[in-house]
């Protein structure tokens, strides 16, 4: 068979961001709104998902599923992606923190969306092929710091909004720390059986109120000691 052309992979990616609203659309009792962001929905037509992740599994890129990356990991369901993106609200004159880079893939999405990403990653490997994509596709609004994304990345706080693609069984302190009074985080939180996404909101005194949305899978967010 014909390797696949990047006109193969547009009409995918189109096909995706269609899948991805019947999806939310079908969800609308759950998630509490009948459609995501438009914006959102346009930045991932926009963002080459097929570039981050293993040539193995590029073909299967657009399929509203998770796919394996290595390590153990995964890339995560693009609808997941979006309703991720669609909670945090990221601005064009936002700084976001993104904690668990992986290939790159949800930080060129907020990297269309947003002023500026910080984005860190505990596993050297992923953390090294991202900044080889980014680079490659010319995108310079995310920087990439291998380390414990727990602990933030506090040269560069504090931030509009913060995102944690791995599951905590509570919020690390230092990341409720380097979230702006009036900023936002998305997280899932809670044991591996017991998993919910959760929007933190911090309020300009500095009180957080947690709302936990749908149920959800991730794998534990990984720290250094």
């Amino acid at each position: 068979m014909n390797p696949m052309s990047e006109d193969h992979f547009a009409i995918l990616r189109r096909h995706m961001v269609e899948v991805i609203a019947i999806h939310a659309e079908l969800a609308s009792d759950e998630q509490g709104k009948s459609a995501l962001d438009e914006r959102v929905l346009a930045a991932m037509g926009r963002v080459p998902r097929h570039r981050c992740v293993p040539d193995a599994v590029a073909p299967y890129a657009y399929q509203d599923m998770p796919l394996p990356i290595g390590f153990d990991k995964t890339i995560s369901q693009p609808y997941i992606v979006a309703l991720m993106t669609d909670l945090l609200d990221p601005r064009p004159h936002h700084s976001v923190l993104e904690v668990g880079t992986g290939l790159g893939y949800h930080a060129m999405v907020l990297g269309e969306l947003a002023d500026r990403v910080w984005s860190v990653e505990v596993i050297e490997e992923f953390a090294r092929q991202a900044e080889a994509t980014l680079r490659h596709l010319g995108q310079s609004k995310v920087a990439i710091h291998i380390g414990d994304g727990s602990r933030g990345w506090s040269k560069h706080a504090p931030f509009d909004r913060i995102l944690v693609t791995a599951a905590a069984r509570k919020c690390p302190q230092p990341l409720l720390d380097q979230l702006k009074p009036g900023g936002r985080m998305v997280l899932p939180l809670g044991v591996a059986e017991s998993q919910h996404l959760t929007v933190v909101d911090k309020d300009s005194s500095g009180a957080c109120a947690f709302a936990r949305h749908i149920p959800v899978r991730f794998s534990e967010l990984e720290t250094v000691r």
